[in-house]
């Protein structure tokens, strides 16, 4: 089931180990979060669906109930809006006070190519969610994870970040706006950020790790436009292309759940693989540099 090692015993491997386990998922209510959420619930894990849209969040949860068998208790849903960092503060300090433990936190939630619109508190949408909201979730559940050691983060990025480029003068996308270049450059931030956050966590029994999920059939792409006459041929291409969110959320269980990345750190993974990165993607100069201004940017006080 996870990775290419299919085999019950590894399964019930992985059971043991994720049993009564905690496990946050951001954007867990379609995809690829969806798709994690119910995989760590069949491994006996207890799963946190954050999400902005309760609604819908309330709906895949009760699907994942049914097919899973679980309880309300071991899929809880809260409401978590990364495009606002109140939001984000307030779900944490609930987190904090109910939870005892939490064993991993999967930053999955993610805005593709929208066109230019701005977070609650003035960020450019796609660096505001895809980076800085999950930078401050992190940083304010830090000191639960490092309670609750060994403990995991998992980001999830992209390899469009190839494409990307940290422009320190225009992060905010205010002098220039290009809905592509800003979904890259939000990816290579969350590379960056996953470099740096692995650098700082040493020696404190959290690990954080990466994940380029590939080309996965989603919602994500709902702000680009296809041509109608161009659907049917990109429908078609996109099932024998695309990976199935259940696929696409392989690797995402395996950095959750699997005994093979005990101690792993600050590694990029591609189907259960890790990846060598271009130069940009662990450029310790830049990556320092950007956790700076994120700090300031979310009003991080050290």
């Amino acid at each position: 089931m996870v990775g290419t090692r299919n085999s019950s015993s590894v399964d019930g491997q992985l059971r043991k180990m994720m049993n009564g386990k905690t496990v946050i998922v951001t954007g867990a209510n379609s995809g690829i979060g969806k798709a994690t959420a119910a995989a760590i619930v069949k491994l006996k894990g207890r799963v946190i669906m954050a999400c902005r849209d309760l609604s819908r969040a309330e709906e895949a949860a009760q699907e994942i109930r049914q097919e899973t068998g679980a309880d309300n208790a071991q899929l809880v849903v809260k409401q978590l809006d990364l495009a606002s960092l109140t939001s984000i503060r307030t779900f944490c300090q609930e987190i904090i006070k109910e939870e005892p433990r939490l064993d991993v936190l999967i930053n999955n939630a993610g805005i593709y190519q929208c066109p230019y619109t701005k977070t609650q508190d003035g960020f450019e949408m796609q660096f505001g969610v895809n980076h800085l909201g999950h930078f401050l979730l992190s940083h304010l559940l830090l000191d639960l994870l490092k309670r609750s050691a060994p403990s995991r983060i998992v980001v999830v990025s992209s390899k469009l970040y190839k494409y990307g480029h940290i422009n320190f003068e225009d992060l905010n996308s205010e002098q220039n706006y290009n809905k592509a270049f800003a979904y890259n450059r939000s990816k290579l931030a969350n590379l960056l950020f996953t470099y740096e956050l692995a650098h700082r966590l040493q020696g404190s029994g959290v690990t954080v790790n990466a994940v380029t999920p590939g080309l996965v059939r989603t919602n994500l792409g709902k702000h680009v436009h296809i041509p109608m006459l161009a659907k049917p041929v990109f429908n078609l291409l996109s099932w024998g292309l695309f990976k199935t969110p259940e696929e696409g959320a392989q690797t995402l269980v395996y950095l959750a759940c699997s005994p093979d990345v005990n101690g792993v750190q600050g590694k990029c993974f591609a189907d259960c693989q890790p990846l060598v990165l271009m130069h940009k993607g662990t450029d310790q100069e830049v990556a320092s540099k950007l956790w700076d201004i994120s700090e300031v940017m979310v009003g991080i006080t050290t």
